[in-house]
């Protein structure tokens, strides 16, 4: 299903339905109405950060749940900004930063245009500009107020956020907003404004030439000789207008038909209006890997609340720093999907998790283990990463983790990763037909670690192991470490694939074959141990290269007796630490071809299928 077609979809449903046009003071975004009022909005201000909620998987703090202001000393004048977080909130939500008309209360602007409602049905939450004493005075003299409010907004022990964010902007409010958004392109899933005058020439030409260089948080992307920089005026960034000033947003409009690549000729849909589709073929970056699926379009009449939420919720995207990394992806829509939220008891707490078992999949369907990276929850993987798709394509069953309160009570981190593994396998095989010599594990990051120390301490639970950006090998005592307990090194084959990038962590950065050792030679020097391989044993020193731009580089190395990939290495040049979706079909492509069966002392015979099991009888022995 297409963006579109799922936006439609969305329109549809009595979850987002709106019954009326949309105007400063709009009709709800529900049927059920716009429901009580907000009431008066409680300070952030000096208020202590909430403790931890224990009682709550995956939730932000009760006690953050609700109706808020913060203010902002700008230039000699206090300003303010309101947030609105549902009571189901989880921790690192979806938020949709709204701009206010000038003239409105904001609390009943929220209540009668069912933007909180809107929060309320899909548990995410709000984070709400609002003019000065004199109104919004425009988008450049506005910039420190949203710079402000914006920066308090992303890095905050209050609340936490996806990392990526819905924008909507209102009247005289929306070029204001709209102006972050030219100079943030990357932090920016999709936006919407209503009865907007636009952006200048001047100002939009400040921004378009601007070009993404190659640092990153981590390691600097060397470029090759004659690569081309991407512009922020090549970000793709879905954008509709609503009612706008027609002569006066002629300027902006051109400016995102430019930078979403779209074609010449609009195309008339009913809720859109005018629409400019991406060009089939489109060469941008950030949909290298979803293809032509952003839009740009222009509607003269009014539309809903719940046609502006089906529109932007349509899209997510990942990766808000490094520009060769960030991509735009359909967002996984779980009621369609039917992804299941579960909860357990693990070590006393009460820990979240997700199964995705697509339609797909057939009896005894394998099942990928997926550990997200640090503060990355359950539900901000399933759509940085797009697992479900490969899901959907290959019929295997996901069973995403989530962490458990870290740093602060809004952010998480892995922990009792192996009494939460060996209660989910449990629960797994009992509730769902499924292959037990056929589980896989992946994760990113932190994740990985899991992943990795897992295969080396417990090597007889997966089938192979597919993760990236963090590799693991036992220390000088040859124990690994997971939630600080030592165990040791198995010395056992299990059939293994990382992924890391040009950019990563330092310490998994270069080659194995430079001299700077690191984490990743010792990760490649523990398998191929075990293995009875040497570096030398590898298919090619160069790497062979693959994907987009040919951005991976690639080593395998291939088990001496069965002849098949025992252990495989992919450098992603074009990406910094954080994953793409891009990469799980790879990791796929190598999980799926290996079974393992655990006799009763735990001796393990492996299996390779070059069909990946689809076709009877071409499994051996590895």
């Amino acid at each position: 299903m297409t963006p579109v077609d799922r936006r439609r979809l969305l329109q549809g449903t009595a979850a987002l339905a709106a019954t009326t046009a949309l105007t400063p003071l709009a009709a709800p975004a529900t049927a059920a109405g716009p429901g009580p009022g907000l009431g008066e909005a409680k300070p952030l201000d000096g208020r202590p950060y909430p403790a931890y909620d224990y009682s709550r998987a995956n939730k932000l703090p009760r006690e953050m749940t609700g109706y808020w202001t913060t203010s902002f000393d700008v230039g000699g004048t206090e300003r303010t900004a309101k947030v609105y977080i549902s009571a189901e909130t989880p921790i690192r939500s979806y938020f949709t930063v709204i701009a206010v008309p000038d003239g409105v209360d904001t609390a009943e602007f929220l209540r009668s245009s069912g933007w909180r409602a809107v929060a309320d049905q899909r548990q995410e939450a709000l984070f709400v500009l609002e003019p000065g004493p004199s109104g919004w005075t425009g988008a450049e003299p506005e910039a420190a107020y949203v710079a402000a409010a914006l920066g308090f907004y992303q890095a905050n022990n209050y609340f936490s956020i996806f990392g990526e964010s819905y924008l909507v902007g209102y009247g005289t409010g929306a070029p204001a907003l709209e102006a972050w958004a030219v100079a943030n392109p990357l932090k920016v899933i999709a936006q919407a404004y209503v009865d907007s005058p636009g952006l200048s020439d001047t100002y939009l030409a400040s921004y378009a030439s601007r070009e993404y260089d190659g640092q990153t948080a981590y390691t600097p992307v060397e470029f090759p000789a004659g690569f081309r920089l991407v512009r922020y005026a090549e970000t793709v960034l879905p954008t509709w207008y609503i009612t706008p000033d027609a002569r006066r947003v002629a300027a902006s409009l051109a400016y995102w038909k430019r930078a979403n690549d779209t074609v010449a000729a609009g195309r008339h849909d009913r809720v859109l209006g005018t629409v400019h589709r991406q060009r089939p073929g489109s060469n941008r970056w950030m949909t290298s890997h979803a293809g032509a699926v952003s839009t740009v379009a222009v509607q003269p009449h009014r539309a809903t609340t719940g046609q502006i939420v089906a529109f932007l919720t349509g899209y997510t995207r990942y990766e808000n720093s490094f520009a060769y990394g960030n991509q735009l992806y359909e967002r996984a829509d779980f009621r369609r999907l039917g992804i299941e939220v579960h909860t357990m008891q693990v070590a006393g707490y009460v820990r979240e998790y997700l199964v995705y078992r697509p339609r797909s999949a057939r009896r005894k369907a394998p099942v990928l283990f997926v550990w997200p990276g640090d503060s990355q929850t359950d539900k901000v993987f399933v759509d940085a990463t797009q697992w479900w798709k490969v899901a959907d394509r290959e019929g295997v069953v996901l069973v995403v983790v989530c962490e458990q309160y870290s740093r602060t009570s809004v952010v998480v981190s892995h922990r009792d990763s192996l009494t939460f593994f060996r209660r989910l396998r449990d629960t797994i095989t009992a509730r769902y037909d499924v292959d037990p010599t056929r589980f896989y594990s992946t994760g990113h990051s932190a994740g990985s670690g899991v992943t990795q120390n897992l295969a080396i301490a417990f090597p007889e639970y997966f089938a192979a192991v597919a993760s990236s950006s963090f590799p693991a090998a036992p220390n000088a005592a040859g124990t690994v470490t997971l939630d600080g307990v030592t165990y040791p090194a198995r010395r056992q084959k299990i059939p293994n694939y990382l992924i890391y990038g040009y950019g990563d962590i330092q310490g998994f950065v270069g080659t194995l074959w430079d001299d700077t050792p690191n984490q990743t030679d010792s990760w490649a020097r523990y398998h191929l141990g075990v293995d009875g391989l040497t570096l030398a044993d590898v298919d090619t020193v160069a790497g062979r290269r693959s994907g987009f731009h040919d951005r991976f580089q690639t080593w395998t190395w291939y088990d001496t007796s069965a002849r098949v990939p025992i252990l495989k290495l992919t450098r992603n040049l074009y990406r910094s630490h954080n994953t793409t979706a891009e990469e799980p079909p790879l990791l796929w492509a190598f999980l799926e071809h290996y079974s393992g069966e655990t006799a009763a002392d735990g001796t393990v015979t492996r299996y390779y299928s070059p069909s990946g099991f689809r076709r009877p009888g071409d499994r051996r022995r590895i």
